[in-house]
């Protein structure tokens, strides 16, 4: 039995054309329908505004405050060559990062100790190579990268005061 016997059309490009956008229109207004008719909240209503502000302002509040107290600090006192090499300087020194002269190796630090102290301590405050300026530490003061560097070539055979 063909489609012609029972008096059937075949679907036209047309027709689904139609008939897609129409099935996909027709979900979305149900499930629009459903997603009101089942909501908790009601609108505020027409009549009163400052109501609606309220009900707004009620619902986007912070849940908390978080508040940044100054700190109070006393005059700045410089640390020690040991605690800056610590505290800035250790990640790279000690493990020869990105080529710094490790810490202790008379071997690496010999040529560094024969340009001065002066050279050593004009490269820690501006940067070398990969070194960043004052070890990437901005807040240290002149002397306390002075004093790291005397630190750092001391313990590897220079005698600087």
């Amino acid at each position: 039995m063909s489609n012609k016997d029972n008096g059937y059309k075949s679907s036209t490009f047309w027709q689904l054309i139609i008939v897609i956008p129409g099935a996909i229109l027709a979900i979305t207004l149900i499930i629009a329908l459903i997603a009101k008719s089942s909501s908790g909240t009601a609108a505020p209503k027409e009549g009163k505004p400052e109501a609606a502000k309220v009900v707004v302002n009620e619902n986007i509040k912070p849940v908390a405050a978080v508040e940044v107290a100054a700190a109070e600090t006393g005059p700045h006192v410089d640390k020690s060559g040991e605690e800056v090499y610590k505290a800035v300087c250790t990640m790279c020194h000690s493990a020869g990062l990105m080529n710094a002269p490790k810490f202790g190796d008379k071997g690496l630090w010999g040529p560094r100790i024969a340009q001065g102290y002066d050279t050593l301590v004009s490269h820690a405050l501006k940067g070398i190579r990969a070194m960043p300026a004052r070890g990437g530490n901005a807040a240290l003061t002149d002397v306390e990268v002075a004093g790291a560097v005397k630190y750092m070539a001391n313990s590897s055979g220079a005698t600087f005061k």
